[in-house]
């Protein structure tokens, strides 16, 4: 099966071209009211569920909001399983613990470059002043031969269902709906 508009699930194998795909894992955790760092602009909360996104971090994402914001996830090797790498790199990405919890499978989609996203939600908060996230190197400006330290996420925030629609990577937003469904309420819409 191939991904659609929203990013249904997959098959294939894991394969493009006869390449193996990258993967990633992760989590997307939510809570179903307002709380510390709520970024949905009302400043109250509201009484939705909200997720927990990161924005990108490094010079190419620095002055973009719109489909800049991810789900807290990283790539795995073949010998690390998804749920475990999902965990693992939530603790590297945001320097916490995961918070206790049963995750809900999410299913996979993947992207535009074709790295297939393996998600699981787990139902949790964290004040995201607390994230110490991890950082990554890279020549910058490219070509001057020096490398600088950036973080792998610049800001981590509280949105509703329907602000994250508008934030998330394209081939993410999938996951929204299908925590939605999960939830019993109504999905978000697609952003313009």
């Amino acid at each position: 099966m191939r991904p659609g508009r929203r990013g249904e699930l997959i098959g294939g194998g894991g394969h493009t071209g006869g390449v193996a795909a990258k993967r990633s894992a992760g989590i997307l955790l939510f809570r179903r009211q307002g709380g510390v760092g709520d970024e949905d602009g009302d400043g109250r909360g509201g009484g939705g569920p909200q997720v927990l996104l990161g924005h990108m971090g490094g010079p190419f994402w620095a002055r973009r909001d719109a489909a800049a914001w991810s789900v807290i996830k990283g790539e795995y090797d073949e010998d690390e399983g998804p749920e475990a790498a999902a965990r693992r790199e939530f603790r590297e990405e945001l320097g916490l613990p995961v918070p206790d919890g049963t995750p809900v499978p999410l299913g996979e989609v993947r992207q535009s470059g074709g790295k297939i996203v393996t998600v699981w939600a787990l139902e949790g908060d964290l004040d995201p002043a607390a994230v110490v996230p991890g950082t990554f190197t890279m020549e910058w400006p490219r070509g001057s031969g020096t490398l600088r330290e950036f973080p792998e996420l610049d800001r981590v925030a509280w949105f509703g269902l329907a602000g994250a629609a508008g934030r998330i990577v394209k081939g993410q937003r999938a996951f929204l709906d299908r925590l939605a469904e999960h939830l019993g309420v109504p999905p978000p819409a697609a952003p313009d």
